[in-house]
Parts: structure tokens; sequence; C-alpha cells
């Protein structure tokens, strides 16, 4: 198969992105596995190379085509041309935010014009982002908007446990106004179709986690299981889905972690992630379903307070450049295998 050409976004100008893309290149070995396109700006590339001492042969490029994949080349998309003198970590301003937004836009495009086989992002930052007067909110809100996705999931992924949230950033008192049969049936569809075009489950084990302490334990505490969330369960079992539950939250991750389940379906944001990040908190991936591209992403934030330092962990982004490889080379072989059949 053809290595796959991965466009990883800079990230925030001032957080970690800069210095964690040159460490993943060179601690994770991840050109490895993809040819990879940095999209961001080249001048606070160097200027993380002088601050570390350390020697990269840095590809400015105007286009895709003036690509070089020959080792030791690494290639930037130059968007933008932050002057560097006045660049403090950690301190964004309008115009480290601006580019911050017109890496992740170049990316989409690109990404939908099947320049690049799949885009990998580093971290921003949502008041960065209203520094820049983005109408967005964040990545995920962005990337639906710029590819015309209406319905979209997020999957945090490890080797061992894999979860997909049906809630994601909501107050915890507005969580059971938002569980409908519906939300939590489309969530359950999303994560099988993925666990199988971009993950190659033949038959995916799918785990829903209830609400309540015990699942409701009949209804003592709490009624959502049976009332929305068991018959959003059986109508995608109706459908042929490997699934069951609603599974007690205290338990269900243990049996997913130890192999019996592909993923689990959480009903909330901290039920997910709070697990996961116990189990992947370095090599945790980010991952969007629904969109009709392949995105990965760190799961971790800009750590404003250790950018420039050389002091940030890139396990993360080096999971994330190898799992989009992965997502890209499994959707090819998917394409391939429909075409013959």
């Amino acid at each position: 198969m053809n290595t796959p050409i991965i466009g990883i976004t800079m990230g925030d100008p001032v957080g970690i992105g800069p210095e964690i893309i040159l460490s993943a290149i060179t601690n994770h070995c991840i050109y490895n596995y993809a040819k990879i396109i940095i999209i961001g700006d080249i001048n606070i590339l160097n200027l993380v190379c002088k601050q570390q001492n350390k020697k990269f042969n840095l590809i400015k490029l105007d286009n895709l085509h003036d690509a070089s994949f020959k080792e030791k080349n690494i290639n930037v998309l130059n968007i933008s041309n932050l002057c560097t003198k006045n660049h403090h970590w950690g301190k964004p301003t309008s115009h480290t935010s601006k580019a911050m937004e017109q890496f992740i836009i170049t990316a989409v495009n690109l990404a939908m014009e099947k320049k690049i086989d799949a885009m990998v992002t580093c971290p921003i930052n949502k008041a960065a982002m209203k520094m820049a007067n983005s109408k967005y909110s964040g990545h995920t809100e962005m990337l639906a908007h710029l590819t015309g996705t209406k319905k979209f999931f997020m999957m945090l992924a490890g080797e061992k446990l894999k979860v997909v949230l049906v809630t994601i950033h909501i107050p915890l008192a507005e969580v059971h106004k938002k569980l409908t049969h519906d939300n939590i049936y489309e969530t359950i569809i999303a994560t099988n179709n993925t666990l199988i075009s971009k993950f190659g489950k033949k038959n995916p084990r799918i785990a829903v986690a209830g609400l309540n302490p015990h699942a409701g334990e009949s209804e003592m505490f709490g009624n959502e299981e049976t009332k929305v969330i068991s018959p959003a369960i059986k109508t995608a079992a109706d459908k042929g889905i490997n699934i069951s539950g609603p599974h007690p939250p205290d338990t269900v991750f243990y049996h997913a972690a130890s192999g019996s389940f592909d993923a689990v379906v959480c009903m909330y944001h901290d039920q997910g992630l709070i697990p996961f990040k116990m189990i992947h908190f370095s090599d945790g991936v980010n991952t969007t379903l629904g969109l009709p591209i392949i995105r990965t992403s760190v799961d971790h934030g800009t750590a404003y307070d250790i950018a420039g330092k050389n002091k940030a962990d890139s396990t993360s982004l080096a999971s994330a450049v190898k799992m989009a490889a992965t997502q890209s080379l499994i959707s090819e072989e998917q394409k391939r295998y429909n075409l013959r059949n």
C-alpha cells in the first residue's frame, strides 16, 4: 500500500504544538508510517530549533507540489509569517490566533480535495479563538462546519480502551435532558461504522454505559436506563449491531480495557474521559466520527505554562499520526474490497 500523506496542523503558535511536532519527528519516528506535511509557520518552527539547539532540514512550501519526502526533509506548508522578535510563549495575540485558525482551514480544504489522506491537529485554545474573532468555539465545530457535517461524535482511542460520547461539553445537570433515543442510537451507529471502516473490526463489540449508579438498579437510582438507553440499544441490536448494556459504569470500563469490548458508548464527558485518561494519559488520541475526512488529534491542550521549555510530551501526537495513517490505509482497503464485491 502507498504510504499515506498526513497533514499536521501546528496548533496554537504560542502553545506546545510546534515543539511536539519536532519532538515526534525526532523521538517517535513518525516518518516510518506516513509522509508528513506540517501546516503552519516555518518562522516559529525555526525559532524552536534555535531555542533547542537542534538542526532540521525545514523546507518551506508554497504548495504541496514542491514537497520532498526524502529522508531528513521536513516539509512545511507555510501559511503565515509570524514575527519571532515579539513572540512570547503562552501569550496569544490576534495574529497568532488568526494564524492558528488558518492552519486548520487549510488542512480541511486539502483533505476535502484529497490532496492529503488525513489531518492531525495539534492543540488550540478556545480563548485564543475568540481573540481572532473566530465564529468557531473549537476544532470540532470548525471541522463540522467546513465539511458540511451535521452529526459528529467524539471518540477517545487507545490500544486498550476506546470511548465515544453521547453528550460532550455541557453541564452535568443538563446531561439527562440531552439523552434521547435518537442521540444514543446515532452515537452507537457512528461507533459501529467507524470501528469497521477505520479500525478494521469485522463485528465490533460495543458496550453502552448506563447513566446512573448500577445502571439504575431497576429504577431504584433513576429511570433513564429503562426509558431511553435500553430502547436505543434494542433498536441498534435489531439492526444487527453486536451491542450490550446498559452496563454499570463502575465496571464496564474495566471489562472493555481487559478486551471484552471494542468500545464503550458513554453518556457524558467525564464518564468516558476519566477512565480513558487513567489508562491513556500520554498516548490517547481524539478522533472525530462522522466527518467525510479522517481527523485525529492529541487529547491534551496547549499547555501554555510549559510552552517553549522543551518539556512537552509528544507521545499523544505520535499516536495520533499513527492512528491517522492506519485509518487511511484501512479505509483504502475497505474501498478496494467494496469495489471488488
